[in-house]
C-alpha cells in the first residue's frame, strides 16, 4: 500500500500565467486583421484571368511582388465568376487573382487590351508582402506594449523578479552561513562598547537556552546611531558574518515607491520572509527615510504613503501577531528626526551610539586598514593617529588608500610617512593649487594673517598645538594650518574663549601689522561668530543671561519662531559682540607683546611657505601649557627613548666566562 502511494503522481496544479494574456490579446488582433478584409477574392488560371480582362469587366488590376495579379472586377463580372448568390456590398470589392508568368509579357498584354480597347483602368505593381503588412498594421500596438514592459520594469526596481506584478515584493538581501564572503568583529576596529552590545544579540541566537533559563528575553531591536562614517554599516555586515543564522539587509529608501500602497506591501512581505527563517535578523540602513516622525509639517505637503510605510513598520515590529525569532537591527545618523513610537521599548529596546573613534580607536582602525598596505619604517601609527582627530573610520580609510596613491604617483617601492602626511593636508585642505597667481601683496597678507594665528595659539593655555602653517593655496583657502586639537568631553569656558582669540588672530594681525583688512578672515569670523551665540544662547555662559539655554536638542519644539522676545534678542546681540570685541583686543595685546616672534614667523613662511612646530619653538621657545594630546607624545618619546637605552645597555653587557678548573 505504502508503495502503491508513493507511485501515485499528484496532478499538478492549475496556475494563471500572465503572458497567456498578452497571447490572447495578440491573437486578436491578428484575427481582426483578417476579418478586416472586406474584399471578396478568388484564385483563377492565368488564362481566365486573361479571358475576364478580355470581356472588359476589369477596372484595374494590381501586380504583386512581381508574380501575381489581382483583378477589381464590376459587378456583372462578379455575378459571372461568383454565381446569381452574389450580392454586392457597400465597401465589398470582388477580385480575382492568378499568377502571371513574365512581367514583359503581361505588360504587352496589358498594352495590347489597352489598345483594342478590352482595358481601360490602371495597371499599378506594389512589392510589400503580407508579413510587412502586418507589421504596418500592428508595429504601432507592439511597440507600445515593450515600451509598456521596459517601464514597468524599471519602475519596479529591475531586481523585483516580475517586473510590475511584484513591485509589492521585499527587495530585502538575503545572507546566510553558505556567503563565501563575510566580514567578522575582528574587521571592526575599535567600537569595543557597541560590540559587545552587539555581540550579546549574536551570542543569544547561537545558544539562547542560557538566557531562557533565568527567564530573559533578549531585545526585540537595536538602533545604531552615530555621525556618518563611524562604522555603523560594518558592524551590522559584522553580525552577519558571526551569526549562523539568515541575516535579510534592505535600505529605509527600498520600502518607498511612487505607487500608493508599496512600501507597506514590502514591509509586510519582509517580516513574512523573515519568519519563515526564524531565528534571523532583520537589518534596516539609513531607516530615518522611512522612520521620521510622523504629522510634522502636515501644511507642508506630507507624503501618505511614507507615514503609511511607518505605520505598517510599527504594526509588524510590535503588534498582536508574533515574530518570535526576528531580531531588527536599523542604523540612522538622524536619530531625533525619528518617529518616538519607533523608539519606544519593544521595538528598538536599545539605541547603541557609535561615536567618532578615539585615539586607541583611531590606532586599532590604521592597523586594519594597513594590512594590505605596504609601508616602510618612517611609517609611525601612534602619531597618525594623534594627528587625525575627528576623523571617522570611513576617513583614516580614505587616508590610507589616498597615500598609498599618492606614493605610486611619485613611483615609490613603499608608502612613506610623508606620503601619509600629503594625504592628511589632501582630505583637510584639498588639493594644492601651486598654479594659482598669487600677487606679492596677497602672499604678504596670508603670511601675516596664519602667521598671527600661530603666534596666538602658542601662547594661549587652550590653545591647541601647532603642526604645520602653508601659504601654499589649498582648496578654496589661500592659506591653512593644522592644529592638533584636544579632544575633550567637557569644553570649560575659558577653552571656548581661547579658541575665539585664536580665531581673531588673523584679522587683528592684518589691521595693526599692515593698516587694512581684507575678506580672507571670513570663514575665521564665521566660526567665531557661531562660538560666542552657542555660548550665550546654548551654553549658558554670558554675564548677562547666565544658565539659559535656547538649545532644542529634539528639533520639533521651536519651528519657525523664536523662544525669546524681541528685547532678549537686542540682549543676546550685544553679549555675543562684547565675546568677540574682548577677545579681539586680547589677541592684539598677545600680538603686541610677541611683535619681534610674529615677524620672523611671517617672513619664514614668505621665504618656504611652509611652516612647522620646530620652528615655532625655536622662535618662542617650549610652549608654557601641555595639553593631553601632548602629554602623551612626550610620554610615548621618553618610554621608546628608554627602551632603547635598554636594548643598547643589554648589547654592552658582557658576560664573564666562569675560571677554568683543572680539578674538573
Amino acid at each position: 500500500m505504502a508503495d502503491n502511494n508513493k507511485n501515485k503522481k499528484t496532478p499538478k496544479k492549475f496556475t494563471f500565467n500572465i503572458y497567456w494574456m498578452y497571447m490572447l490579446v495578440f491573437a486578436g488582433l491578428l484575427a481582426a486583421f483578417w476579418m478586416n478584409d472586406n474584399s471578396v477574392a478568388k484564385d483563377v488560371s492565368q488564362s481566365q484571368f486573361e479571358t475576364m480582362v478580355a470581356s472588359g469587366g476589369i477596372e484595374s488590376i494590381v501586380v504583386y511582388n512581381k508574380e501575381e495579379a489581382e483583378a477589381v472586377l464590376n459587378d456583372s463580372l462578379a455575378k459571372a465568376v461568383f454565381g446569381a448568390q452574389y450580392q454586392p456590398r457597400q465597401g465589398a470589392k470582388p477580385k480575382v487573382r492568378a499568377k502571371i508568368g513574365s512581367v514583359d509579357s503581361f505588360e504587352k498584354k496589358v498594352d495590347e487590351w489597352k489598345a483594342n480597347g478590352k482595358f481601360k483602368g490602371e495597371l499599378s505593381y506594389d512589392s510589400t508582402s503580407d508579413l510587412s503588412t502586418i507589421f504596418w498594421y500592428f508595429g504601432p500596438v507592439l511597440l507600445l506594449i515593450g515600451f509598456w514592459f521596459f517601464f514597468m520594469k524599471r519602475m519596479g526596481g529591475g531586481g523585483m523578479g516580475g517586473g510590475i506584478f511584484n513591485v509589492g515584493k521585499s527587495k530585502a538581501m538575503l545572507f546566510d552561513k553558505d556567503n563565501a564572503s563575510k566580514v567578522t568583529f575582528e574587521d571592526v576596529a575599535g567600537l569595543a562598547e557597541a560590540k559587545v552590545e552587539i555581540a550579546e544579540i549574536v551570542d543569544f541566537l547561537k545558544s539562547p537556552e542560557h538566557y531562557t533559563e533565568l527567564g530573559g528575553k533578549i531585545p526585540k531591536g537595536a538602533l545604531l546611531v552615530g555621525p556618518p562614517g563611524t562604522g555603523k554599516t560594518l558592524l551590522a555586515k559584522a553580525v552577519a558574518g558571526e551569526a549562523n543564522v539568515p541575516f535579510f539587509s534592505m535600505s529605509g529608501s527600498d520600502f518607498v515607491e511612487m505607487f500608493v500602497g508599496v512600501g507597506a506591501s514590502r514591509v509586510r512581505d519582509l517580516f513574512r520572509q523573515a519568519k519563515e527563517k526564524a531565528p534571523c535578523i532583520v537589518f534596516i540602513d539609513e531607516i530615518d527615510a522611512v522612520g521620521r516622525a510622523r504629522g510634522r509639517n502636515a501644511n507642508m505637503g506630507g507624503n501618505d504613503e511614507r507615514e503609511s510605510t511607518l505605520n505598517q513598520l510599527l504594526t509588524e515590529m510590535d503588534g498582536f501577531g508574533s515574530n518570535s525569532g526576528v531580531i531588527i537591527l536599523a542604523a540612522t545618523n538622524r536619530a531625533d528626526i525619528l518617529d518616538k513610537a519607533l523608539l519606544r521599548a519593544g521595538r528598538f529596546d536599545r539605541q547603541i551610539y557609535v561615536e567618532l573613534p578615539e585615539l586607541t580607536d583611531r590606532k586599532e582602525i590604521f592597523l586594519v586598514h594597513l594590512r594590505d598596505v605596504k609601508t616602510d619604517g618612517s611609517v609611525d601609527i601612534d602619531q597618525l593617529a594623534r594627528q587625525t582627530p575627528g576623523f571617522s573610520g570611513a576617513d583614516i580609510a580614505n587616508v590610507c588608500n589616498e597615500a598609498a596613491l599618492i606614493a605610486a604617483r611619485r613611483k615609490k617601492q613603499a608608502v612613506q610617512r610623508q606620503d601619509f602626511m600629503d594625504a592628511i593636508d589632501r582630505i583637510i585642505g584639498g588639493l594644492e593649487k601651486k598654479s594659482k597667481v598669487i600677487t606679492d601683496d596677497e602672499r604678504k597678507s596670508i603670511a601675516y594673517h596664519e602667521a598671527g594665528h600661530a603666534t596666538v595659539s602658542w601662547h594661549l593655555q587652550y590653545g591647541d598645538p601647532l603642526i604645520k602653517v602653508t601659504i601654499v593655496p589649498r582648496g578654496k583657502a589661500l592659506g591653512a594650518a593644522w592644529y592638533m586639537p584636544e579632544e575633550r568631553q567637557i569644553e570649560p569656558k575659558q577653552a571656548l574663549l581661547d579658541e575665539i582669540c585664536s580665531l581673531m588672530a588673523g584679522r587683528v594681525a592684518e589691521d595693526i601689522f599692515l593698516g587694512f583688512i581684507d575678506t580672507g578672515a571670513l570663514n575665521d569670523l564665521e566660526r567665531a561668530t557661531k562660538m560666542a551665540y552657542a555660548m550665550v544662547t546654548f551654553y549658558g555662559m554670558s554675564d548677562k543671561l547666565p544658565n539659559i539655554s535656547y538649545y532644542d536638542s529634539s528639533g520639533q519644539e521651536y519651528g519657525f519662531t523664536k523662544p525669546y522676545s524681541e528685547t532678549r534678542a537686542q540682549t543676546i546681540d550685544a553679549e555675543v559682540q562684547n565675546i568677540i570685541d574682548s577677545q579681539y583686543e586680547r589677541a592684539k595685546q598677545i600680538l603686541l607683546q610677541y611683535v619681534d616672534g610674529h615677524h620672523q614667523l611671517a617672513e619664514l613662511l614668505l621665504e618656504r611657505e611652509v611652516i612647522y612646530t620646530e620652528d615655532a619653538e625655536r622662535i618662542f621657545g617650549k610652549r608654557q601649557w601641555l595639553s593631553r594630546t601632548e602629554e602623551i607624545m612626550r610620554a610615548s618619546e621618553q618610554e621608546k627613548q628608554e627602551k632603547e637605552q635598554e636594548v643598547q645597555a643589554d648589547d654592552n653587557t658582557t658576560v664573564t666566562p666562569p675560571p677554568f678548573n683543572h680539578n674538573d
